[in-house]
């Protein structure tokens, strides 16, 4: 990927940012926008400089956020004279609705926000999508950047432009494709991510390899004990493979018109069945979708596009990531009725991503009674 001509951080003329890659998100009509991925860089005023313009700017986190990181970043803001409005939001899935897109848009509209302002995104998934989506929505779209704190949302949510809020029928059934001006990835912040989330993070990297890119999984494979473990070295590659990978092909697919970008649900289909069956919240998002992982890759399985070794190879990635791999044991029936209401579904009928080797994922129905056998097989 080129770097955004804005800033380069090789260039010794230029402020020092703690950038040590860049990664660029190459949409048309001028509408590129950069990948920052370096150390603390919250805190730092060059960096706020070079990607917000505004003079207001709307910061939405949430409250575990605010206590941690919250206070660097005003201050970085402020330090350029800029007006500054703070939304925090209560932590968790079960927050991303209607009524709490509301706070934030009475929030901005309390504070006589303009449309030449700037929402930052401080937080994990659900700020990005929350905050992304009140963005659209302001005054028909303000400007917003994406500063990600937890590894699934600095490998996935944040980049692409999908903003949204659930629906108790469905996970992100309302929303938008909205672009942020720039992503801000401080791994810094990892440091104080809890275990369970970490591990939610990791399950959006393997599915990067499993999807779409099998050198990618290779390395996984002999990387993950590293990962685990918060090597510092091993996660900014992870980070950075994770971020080109999503780039290219948001760039490719931007609104999921040809099928190429629903590549990236790889697991998902599934994992938000159970994350809605369960009510949102109950497992984290990454824990959803490394479960639907394996049980895309035993369909695939069964219905003789992988072979048993390479299943195998999925299954244990996600375990060894710390994941649940065994499903709620509901009935095929209760699946495939949750499933109905994923977005992929066109007049009723499920879409799958399937795997035909690892690297190699594929957008397609399945026939409801096939699906049926190996789900009852899965949860047996």
């Amino acid at each position: 990927m080129k770097p955004t001509p804005s800033i380069d951080p090789t260039d010794s003329t230029q402020p020092a940012l703690g950038i040590h890659s860049t990664v660029e998100v190459a949409l048309g009509d001028g509408r590129a926008y950069p990948i920052w991925i370096g150390e603390e860089l919250l805190g730092l005023p060059a960096v706020w400089t070079a990607c917000i313009d505004s003079r207001q700017v709307v910061v939405v986190t949430n409250a575990t956020v605010a206590n941690l990181y919250l206070a660097p970043l005003v201050g970085a803001l402020k330090a350029s004279s800029r007006e500054v409005i703070e939304v925090v939001l209560p932590d968790g899935e079960e927050f991303k609705d209607m009524a709490h897109l509301g706070t934030i848009l009475d929030a901005m509209m309390q504070a006589q926000v303009d449309r030449s302002s700037t929402v930052v995104a401080l937080g994990g998934g659900v700020v990005g999508d929350m905050a992304g989506f009140a963005a659209s929505c302001y005054q028909r779209g303000v400007a917003f950047v994406q500063a990600p704190t937890t590894l699934l949302a600095q490998v996935d949510s944040s980049v692409g432009g999908k903003t949204g809020v659930n629906h108790p029928l469905g996970k992100n059934m309302i929303g938008a494709f909205y672009q942020p001006k720039a992503v801000v990835i401080d791994m810094s912040v990892l440091s104080t991510l809890p275990e369970r989330e970490f591990s939610a993070g990791l399950a959006e990297i393997i599915k990067y390899g499993a999807s779409l890119d099998r050198g990618f999984f290779d390395w996984l494979e002999d990387a993950m004990d590293a990962l685990v473990a918060r090597d510092s070295k091993s996660l900014a590659y992870a980070i950075e493979k994770s971020c080109q990978l999503k780039a290219m092909v948001v760039a490719e697919d931007e609104r999921e018109s040809s099928g190429r970008r629903a590549l990236l649900n790889f697991g998902h289909t599934f994992g938000h069945a159970i994350e809605a069956g369960l009510g949102f919240g109950t497992w984290l998002h990454g824990e959803a979708v490394g479960c639907g992982m394996v049980m895309a890759t035993r369909l695939s399985q069964d219905l003789g596009q992988v072979r048993a070794d390479e299943a195998s190879r999925v299954l244990d990635l996600v375990r060894r990531a710390g994941l649940p791999t065994q499903p709620p044991k509901w009935s095929a029936q209760t699946y495939l009725d949750w499933m109905r209401h994923d977005k992929k579904a066109a007049a009723g009928r499920i879409r799958y991503i399937l795997l035909k080797g690892i690297g190699q994922a594929e957008f397609r129905p399945v026939d409801d009674a096939a699906v049926s056998a190996s789900l009852q097989a899965m949860t047996a």
